[in-house]
């Protein structure tokens, strides 16, 4: 359930509940694509940074340790003992991008894993089969994710056939939540709206899409390869059809600055692996723009990382330290800085509920816009 709180133009300040609890909007979903987060982060590590939605994904789990593995053990929050509201991708965007040999039939794809090789079919039924052994708050609909570029053609035969299976996830949620045994009975599945950078098609999908009257709906499909102005042309093309009432999530996506863009654009829900891939990297954002770590500047450092932010790493290390761990290739220096990167991103997501509260949202996108994009 979604509830609008408020508006600043087109951005907007919600609350959505669901069986783990109640979620405060703009969010970004932390991903811990195998039930864990890259860069040794636990539950309890995520509660104490601010995470509010943790996202995992169905084809890893399908494949380690197994779905039937998850459920036997209560379900995905009982495993990794997460209470929170989770999210689980409908592992998709993994079989089209992960798996080179794969064949797509109206019944939905057979493909390699990318572990051992072996053959492995995943249609509509059998995703939401997955996803609900998973037991999360929300499915994602199974979708085919398109390359971009690709020919119109064959853009308008996938989002229709894209369609197709969300009518048939829809079919199969409700099935398996009418079930006696099912781990979660409120999950909720979210459709997708696909079509590439053809603003018609997607326009075209998405009214299509929201007549099935789902509890939310995603944007997917972007950023994989196109620029951020067509990005953001794309999200202000559907927008207008997406239904008011229910979510807005933005898949994949992104910088801060796609972040605060997407927002004052009307996206409510976020998730990208970059903060956490940045920072094992050491790449680390801050509140004046993104540092390398690595640098050799920082090897005397005292500072924390960012003298601006109260995560548990800038309360306690400096940028010479952490920048040891990196060189002399310790464990240590992944967790510090992926913790941080995240403590980042969920601070710049309630910095944006307190900027819609406050009616300051405009004030806040022009003076940290730009300047998150920056490296300094």
């Amino acid at each position: 359930m979604f509830e609008l709180k408020k508006t600043e133009g087109k951005a907007r300040r919600g609350e959505f509940t669901c069986a783990h609890g109640t979620v405060q909007t703009p969010v970004f979903m932390n991903v811990g694509t195998q039930a864990a987060i890259k860069g040794a982060l636990s539950a309890e590590d995520l509660k104490n940074i601010g995470c509010q939605v943790e996202l995992s994904n169905t084809y890893h789990l399908h494949l380690r340790p197994t779905d039937k593995v998850v459920r036997q053990m209560g379900g995905l929050h009982k495993f990794m003992t997460w209470d929170g509201p989770i999210l689980t991708d409908s592992g998709g965007f993994q079989v089209f991008s992960l798996s080179s040999l794969r064949k797509i039939k109206e019944e939905g794809v057979t493909f390699s894993s990318h572990i051992d090789g072996h053959k492995i079919f995943m249609g509509p039924e059998e995703s939401m089969q997955i996803q609900s052994n998973l037991g999360s708050d929300i499915c994602m609909a199974f979708d085919e994710c398109i390359e971009n570029p690709a020919p119109r053609d064959y853009v308008q035969q996938s989002v229709d056939r894209t369609y197709r299976w969300l009518v048939r996830c829809k079919a199969e949620n409700a099935r398996l939540n009418a079930l006696p045994d099912t781990v979660n009975k409120e999950q909720m599945l979210w459709g997708i709206n696909q079509g590439g950078t053809y603003a018609d098609i997607r326009i075209d999908h998405m009214k299509r899409i929201a007549d099935l009257d789902l509890p939310g709906y995603a944007i997917g499909g972007l950023a994989v390869g196109e620029t951020a102005q067509e990005m953001y042309d794309i999200i202000e093309a559907v927008e207008p059809h997406m239904p008011t009432e229910k979510t807005r999530y933005l898949m994949g996506v992104g910088t801060p600055s796609n972040i605060i863009e997407a927002v004052a654009r009307g996206v409510d829900f976020f998730d990208c692996v970059m903060p956490a891939r940045n920072a094992r990297h050491a790449r680390l954002f801050t509140w004046e723009g993104a540092i390398n770590l690595k640098n050799a500047k920082y090897q005397l450092d005292e500072n924390p990382i960012d003298p601006k932010c109260d995560c548990p790493v800038c309360r306690r290390y400096s940028r010479a330290y952490i920048r040891h761990l990196f060189i002399a290739d310790e464990m240590l220096a992944m967790r510090l800085s992926v913790m941080h990167n995240l403590y980042f991103y969920n601070k710049l997501m309630e910095k944006i509920r307190n900027a819609l509260d406050e009616g300051s949202f405009d004030a806040f996108r022009r003076e940290y816009s730009e300047k998150l994009g920056r490296r300094i």
